[in-house]
């Protein structure tokens, strides 16, 4: 049993991985995804067509060392897209008693609170967390899986020569 998706789709209540037949393997993603757009320029039914990342992995590369200064800087641009919002919010909806400069004023608080959060959080974590990272999700593989029924005709428009895109 399915529920109707929000585009009149129907989705699994459980999720699935895709099942069919592998039309091939890639080291990076954009090579799969080339090959998924040689197939879509081919009026190839693309709805059936799926890219499958194996072995995922966790990478957080470390971009610098955390110090008060950057804390109390992250703390203060925060709070200021923050302070901001709330601002905005106000002028929408206080059109009477709000101007511009309660924008301003809401935007200066929340770098003000977000400088002082940022410094006390750090100086909270301090010497277990002293520095500053990204986080990314990577596969080592990309399999791109098709259903059976349309697999020839996925592995016909891939053995023609690629054409040039004008």
């Amino acid at each position: 049993m399915t529920n109707p998706g929000p585009v009149g789709r129907r989705s699994p209540l459980v999720p699935t991985l895709p099942r069919g037949d592998v039309l091939g393997t890639y080291d990076t993603y954009p090579e799969a995804q080339r090959v998924v757009d040689r197939l879509s320029q081919a009026e190839f039914p693309i709805k059936r067509v799926a890219i499958i990342g194996n072995d995922l992995k966790t990478v957080e590369r470390v971009t610098g060392r955390l110090s008060y200064g950057r804390a109390a800087l992250a703390g203060a641009v925060t709070g200021l897209w923050l302070g901001v919002f709330f601002g905005l919010v106000m002028l929408v909806f206080a059109t009477e008693t709000a101007t511009a400069a309660t924008v301003g004023a809401a935007a200066l608080l929340g770098a003000g609170f977000g400088m002082l959060y940022g410094i006390v959080s750090f100086a909270i974590t301090r010497r277990r967390r002293d520095f500053t990272s990204t986080h990314q999700v990577l596969a080592s593989s990309y399999q791109i899986v098709v259903d059976p029924e349309v697999s020839g005709r996925a592995h016909e428009i891939l053995a023609r020569p690629e054409t040039p895109r004008r």
